[in-house]
């Protein structure tokens, strides 16, 4: 299928456009910069290896866990780097599902001693936790949460070797004239990339910034590149149009209120345009086997 591409820049929320940027070998530096401007660790990221996407449970029957982006540093420490386009009903939960992986991977057979290194997680969100609070409330800009475990009695981190990072875009509002930070230029950059023509001012004189510009020019792939980016496209236009189709059919408010019937109708809607399962569970906060039952 055939499809016009009338943006400069790809989209870093697509898979293909946010790996194609951050999670390949030849453009890990962006990564890297990323990673150093977000945690303002101490001792910097100076290299990072990328590692298998896929990983396994325990046993054949548990779920696999796929990654976005999964690499290490030369200390050992682990950064899982996770894209969610759409909003999930248990977000939180599979952030610390996916950091149980770089865990049990630490374990060591005979004398060993349960030391580990440090594991970070970042989630890229295109929503808001709160989408509904966040309709009403256009003042809250907190878009970056930090969690780390925490001595309640104390009032003090218990614990600083497993930490997640919560970027919920659409409270990332900052203008080009507002931007004062190395990671502001980022957060900028992934949230205006799509609708950009031209470099803002301030990102030209910032070499790195201008450098990921220059790699995320469509033009600028080769024809593989170009065709898988427009499936990739395609599938997140598809998606959106799915959503607005089940939007259509009246039951937004109750979706909204949480209603269970709601839901489903959502769910035999989805269903009629094929969507996958997993697109649908994430859609509509219903467990795989209800879907299931719904499909049969």
């Amino acid at each position: 299928m055939c499809m016009t591409i009338r943006d400069k820049y790809i989209d870093p929320f697509t898979d293909f456009g946010f790996k194609h940027i951050f999670g390949t070998e030849e453009n890990k530096r962006f990564l890297i910069s990323f990673l150093n401007d977000l945690l303002n660790l101490d001792d910097k990221i100076i290299d990072i290896t990328y590692r298998n996407l896929e990983k396994l449970g325990l046993s054949i029957l548990d779920r696999k866990a796929i990654f976005d982006v999964y690499c290490t540093d030369t200390k050992g420490d682990n950064f899982i780097v996770e894209l969610q386009r759409s909003a999930q009903r248990y977000f939180k939960d599979r952030s610390i599902y996916y950091t149980s992986f770089p865990i049990q991977e630490q374990s060591k057979k005979g004398d060993w001693d349960y030391r580990l290194t440090k594991i970070y997680f970042i989630g890229i969100l295109e929503f808001a936790f709160d989408d509904l609070r966040l309709e009403k409330n256009r003042e809250d800009n907190n878009y970056l949460t930090k969690v780390q475990l925490y001595d309640c009695d104390k009032k003090e981190v218990f614990y600083d070797k497993l930490t997640y990072y919560y970027l919920e875009m659409p409270k990332f509002r900052k203008t080009e004239k507002e931007l004062s930070s190395h990671l502001d230029y980022w957060l900028y950059y992934l949230n205006n990339l799509a609708n950009t023509k031209k470099i803002p001012e301030i990102l030209k004189q910032d070499e790195l910034i201008e450098e990921a510009f220059s790699v995320a020019e469509f033009l600028a792939l080769d024809k593989d590149k170009q065709f898988a980016y427009q499936q990739d496209l395609k599938a997140r236009w598809d998606n959106k149009a799915c959503l607005d189709f089940a939007k259509e059919t009246g039951i937004e408010k109750g979706i909204k209120e949480g209603e269970k019937k709601a839901k489903i109708k959502i769910a035999k809607n989805l269903l009629l345009v094929n969507m996958d399962i997993e697109f649908i569970c994430e859609t509509t906060g219903l467990d795989h086997e209800t879907i299931e039952g719904l499909k049969s």
